[in-house]
């Protein structure tokens, strides 16, 4: 998804800052992209630690002026297991991996975008956050603990010209099977194009009205 995004908001005019865990892969990115070198950076953070989200942003605001955008997309799976079965080490991550990591983020970037009147934050999450499964509890309390912070985000910042949203997804179709293969299996899938398509709209100004939204992209499934 990284990937995708990355591509359709460069080719929107905006300028970007890859923020990962790992450096190599981002600068990685931006070269086989082929962005422009001043209107790009890379940076190495683990965002689960709040200090190192806000130098984050702080370096992002030193290099551009401002922080206006924040496209939250993060990965990681823990289940496999019935709840009376579910281990803490696997809750302990997700909830690192979803929640902590929004946390820190929203609370770097938040108070940038309301003094300066305008921001759009936007996450991709899963219908499993309050529709869970069996056997899904590390990641359905991880997904639902980032959906309930960023609802209420929302709500907080309804009226400051900064918007917070969801983009929720099944299985992201890399291989386009959902048109190749069609099935009632791939019926749901969503292809990276459409979920970054969906993002880009939510950054817009035509998307000012949006506001703690959570968009279904698995058609009727």
């Amino acid at each position: 998804m990284g990937q995708f995004v990355t591509r359709d908001l460069a080719g929107a005019g905006m300028r970007l800052a890859l923020v990962g865990s790992r450096l190599r892969p981002l600068k990685a990115l931006g070269t086989e992209l082929r962005l422009a070198e001043d209107r790009w950076m890379a940076l190495a953070a683990d965002l689960r630690k709040a200090a190192q989200a806000e130098e984050a942003v702080a370096s992002v605001a030193d290099r551009f002026g401002k922080v206006d955008i924040l496209v939250h997309l993060v990965g990681g799976y823990h289940g496999g297991e019935p709840v009376i079965k579910t281990r803490d080490a696997e809750v302990t991550a997700m909830l690192s991996q979803h929640v902590w990591t929004t946390l820190n983020m929203v609370r770097a970037v938040v108070p940038r975008m309301t003094a300066g009147g305008w921001g759009r934050i936007v996450a991709v999450s899963s219908p499993l956050a309050s529709a869970p499964t069996k056997n899904v509890a590390p990641y359905a309390i991880g997904k639902a603990g980032q959906e309930a912070l960023l609802g209420t985000l929302a709500r907080e910042v309804a009226g400051t010209g900064t918007t917070v949203n969801l983009v929720l997804v099944k299985t992201i179709d890399v291989d386009h099977q959902r048109d190749a293969e069609p099935s009632p299996k791939t019926a749901s899938w969503t292809t990276p194009e459409e979920i970054s398509a969906t993002i880009r709209h939510l950054l817009s100004d035509d998307a000012a009205v949006i506001n703690g939204a959570k968009i279904p992209l698995f058609g009727n499934a």
